[in-house]
C-alpha cells in the first residue's frame, strides 16, 4: 500500500472517528446507567461534558485545518479531551469508548517528547474501565489496576513501535518512489534528446551523402565517361585521315562500341545517384535483388541471407548499407576474382550489422590508403558512410585468402 492509499483512511477516521466513538459511549453509558447506579448529578455532569466534548471536537477540526501536525494548540486540545474522558470514564466505565481516542491521536496531535506522557495518560483512563470502574476498591482491585496498566502499555510501546517503523518504511517508499519518479524523468528527457540527436545525425548524413554522391559521380565521369569520349573523338581522328574505306569502318566500329560502352556507364552512374531498388522494397529486399543482379551479372555464385528479425529501417541507414554492400560487391568483382560472395544481414538488437565476405585474392588493408590517396570511393568512402550514421566499418583481408567487409551501425526505425 502506497503512502498515500494510508493517508487517505486515516484522514477520514481522524474526521469521523470521535464522533463515531462519542455517540457510542453516549448510547453504552445512556444504556447502562440505571445498572451502574449513575444519580441525577452524575448524569447532568456527563451531559455537560459530552456537550462540552462536541465543542471541543468542532474547535479542534478547525484548528487542525490551520495548523495540521503537532503544536502547542493540540497538545492543549489533547490534554483537555483526555480530563473531559477521563471523568466521564471514571462516572460510567462504558465512557472508555470515548477516551480511547487518545490511543490513536497521540502521535499524530503531539510532540514527539509527549506521545508516550499522552500515552501514559490513556492507558491509566483505559486501564480504570477494564478493572470495572474508578477509583479501585480495596487493595486486590488496585493490584489489578496497576497489572492492567502495565499489560495496557507494554501493548502500546509494541504497537508504537510497530506504527513508528510502517511510518519510517511508508517514508523510506515514498522516497524510493519519488527518486524512481526522477529517474525516469530524467531517463525519459535522456531518450528525447537521444532521439533529437538522432534526426540531427541522419539529417546531416544525408547532406553529406549528397556531397559524396556528387564526388563519386565526378569520379565516375572523369574514369568512364571522359575516357570514353576520348577514345571516341580519338577514333573519330583516324576514320578522318584514313586511307581507304575498310580501316574507316574498322574504326567506326570502335568508335560506336566506346558510345555504347560510355552510354551504358551514364546509364549506370544516373541508376546509383539514389538507391532505386529501396523506393519499392525495404532493405532485405533491395538487398536480394543486388545481390541477385550482381551474380548473374559476374558469373559469381552469389548469396544473400538475414538473420535475426528484420525491421523496417530508416531511410538515410537503409540507404547507407545498400551502398555499402554495392560498393563491397563492386569491388570485389573488379579486384578480388572470386569465385563465390556472401552478404548477410544481421538484425542484434539495437544494431544493425552489413558484412560481405569474397574468397577472392585478397589484399593488404594496410596498403589501401596509399593506393586510394588519388580520390574515388572505396574503402575510406565506406567507412565514412558508416561513420555518419554513428557507425563503424572493418576490413579484414590476407593476400590468397579472400576479403571481409563488415559494416556495423544503430538500428534506427523507420518512424523515427
Amino acid at each position: 500500500m502506497t503512502c498515500t492509499a494510508y493517508e487517505q483512511p486515516r484522514a477520514s477516521f481522524d474526521t469521523w472517528g470521535p464522533w463515531a466513538l462519542l455517540a457510542a459511549s453516549v448510547v453504552a453509558a445512556a444504556l447502562s446507567a440505571r445498572l451502574i447506579g449513575m444519580d441525577r448529578s452524575e448524569t447532568a455532569v456527563s451531559g455537560v461534558l459530552v456537550a462540552a466534548a462536541v465543542v471541543l471536537q468542532v474547535g479542534w477540526a478547525r484548528v487542525k485545518r490551520r495548523r495540521p501536525g503537532p503544536s502547542r494548540t493540540g497538545a492543549g486540545l489533547y490534554l483537555l479531551r483526555w480530563a473531559m474522558g477521563f471523568v466521564l470514564t471514571w462516572i460510567n466505565p462504558f465512557f472508555a469508548f470515548y477516551a480511547v481516542t487518545g490511543y490513536y491521536t497521540a502521535g499524530r496531535e503531539l510532540p514527539r517528547r509527549l506521545v508516550m506522557p499522552g500515552l501514559l495518560l490513556t492507558a491509566v483512563t483505559m486501564s480504570g474501565s477494564e478493572i470495572g470502574g474508578m477509583p479501585p476498591h480495596g487493595v486486590i482491585l488496585w493490584l489489578g489496576f496497576f497489572l492492567v496498566l502495565a499489560i495496557n502499555m507494554c501493548l502500546v510501546s509494541v504497537f508504537t513501535r510497530y506504527a513508528e517503523q510502517e511510518q519510517a518504511r511508508a517514508a523510506v517508499q515514498a522516497d524510493t518512489i519519488a527518486e524512481l519518479e526522477r529517474t525516469n524523468t530524467a531517463l525519459q528527457q535522456a531518450l528525447d534528446e537521444n532521439a533529437a540527436l538522432h534526426a540531427q545525425l541522419l539529417v546531416q548524413a544525408r547532406e553529406a551523402g549528397v556531397a559524396d554522391e556528387r564526388r563519386r559521380l565526378a569520379a565516375e565521369i572523369h574514369d568512364t565517361l571522359a575516357q570514353g569520349l576520348t577514345g571516341i573523338i580519338a577514333q573519330l581522328q583516324v576514320v578522318a585521315n584514313a586511307p581507304d574505306l575498310d580501316t574507316a569502318r574498322v574504326h567506326l566500329e570502335r568508335a560506336s562500341g566506346l558510345a555504347r560502352h560510355s552510354l551504358g556507364e551514364a546509364r549506370r552512374s544516373v541508376h546509383n545517384l539514389a538507391p532505386v531498388a529501396l523506393a519499392d522494397d525495404g532493405l532485405p529486399g533491395a538487398l536480394t535483388k543486388t545481390v541477385a543482379e550482381w551474380g548473374e551479372r559476374t558469373g559469381v555464385r552469389a548469396g544473400f541471407t538475414v538473420t535475426g528479425t528484420a525491421e523496417q529501417l530508416h531511410d538515410e541507414v537503409s540507404a547507407t548499407l545498400l551502398r555499402i554492400a554495392q560498393e563491397s560487391l563492386s569491388n570485389a568483382a573488379r579486384h578480388a576474382r572470386p569465385a563465390r560472395v556472401g552478404v548477410t544481414l544481421s538484425f542484434m538488437g539495437d544494431e544493425v550489422t552489413l558484412d560481405v565476405r569474397d574468397d577472392g585474392t585478397g589484399f593488404d588493408p594496410a596498403a589501401v590508403p596509399e593506393r586510394t590517396r588519388g580520390g574515388g570511393f572505396g574503402l575510406d568512402g565506406m567507412r565514412a558512410r558508416a561513420e555518419r550514421i554513428a557507425g563503424s566499418l572493418t576490413v579484414e583481408s590476407e593476400p590468397g585468402h579472400g576479403t571481409a567487409v563488415s559494416a556495423r551501425v544503430p538500428l534506427v526505425r523507420h518512424d523515427r
